[in-house]
């Protein structure tokens, strides 16, 4: 069976040589590297299955090679930063990324998390076929398509980091129906999630960035306030 490729960033090598040989233990193969350029060849060069970023890195941050990334691929993103606010955290999520954790961490913790995380990718494409089928809204203006993971806004592919998916599914899923912060985060977390139910919002606010014609106006991810979300439909399904 072929090993999940694993790409770890951060100029400390200290570090990285620590959380390779502990992701290794854990049957991932590890890639190492020390700088955002050299991060980027390798990420240009290699079908990576999670990365795991330093925010402060030599030549390009992490921030930046998020971004970059997001253009194109919606790999699976760990965020490592130092900053402990959760002004902080939000900003990381807002650029892309799937998941954050906080320096100093202890390898548990981000074995832990990279386990959650690409088995919520894994659970997801195996299980697949018992989703309902793809969706087309608005004459075509919005597809959905649950199986490959795409969708698609006047025609054209918009990347979607896996938990803004996942959350965007989820709202499609129970449509019409009003969701809490809360019920999101068990839906979308299961079984481990240390962070802030306002994160839910920033997952919300990326969504409505890349599907609703005016983020202010909102036509598909409604607002309930003091309550939760609901995703409104105008739909034809295939």
């Amino acid at each position: 069976m072929e090993r999940l490729k694993i790409l770890i960033v951060d100029d400390e090598k200290a570090i990285t040589d620590i959380c390779a040989m502990y992701l290794e233990h854990e049957g991932y193969e590890v890639f190492i590297s020390n700088d955002g350029k050299d991060a980027l060849e390798k990420i240009k060069s290699n079908s990576f299955d999670l990365l795991v970023l330093d925010l402060m890195l030599p030549y390009y941050t992490g921030e930046e090679i998020t971004q970059i990334i997001r253009k194109t691929s919606t790999v699976p993103i760990i965020i490592l930063t130092a900053k402990q606010s959760e002004q902080s955290k939000i900003e990381g999520l807002s650029i892309g990324a799937d998941d954050y954790i906080t320096k100093p961490f202890s390898m548990k913790e981000l074995v832990v998390r990279v386990n959650t995380l690409l088995r919520r990718v894994r659970d997801y494409n195996n299980n697949y076929e018992n989703m309902s089928r793809s969706y087309d809204y608005d004459d075509g203006n919005l597809k959905i398509n649950f199986e490959k993971m795409e969708v698609y806004k006047s025609n054209k592919l918009v990347v979607f980091t896996t938990n803004e998916f996942r959350v965007l599914q989820i709202l499609v899923e129970h449509r019409e129906k009003v969701l809490s912060r809360e019920k999101i985060i068990e839906k979308l977390f299961e079984d481990f999630y240390e962070g802030y139910d306002r994160n839910i919002d920033t997952y919300i606010k990326n969504i409505r960035s890349k599907i609703e014609e005016s983020s202010k106006t909102p036509e598909y991810v409604i607002t309930v306030y003091g309550t939760g979300y609901k995703f409104l439909p105008h739909i034809n399904s295939e």
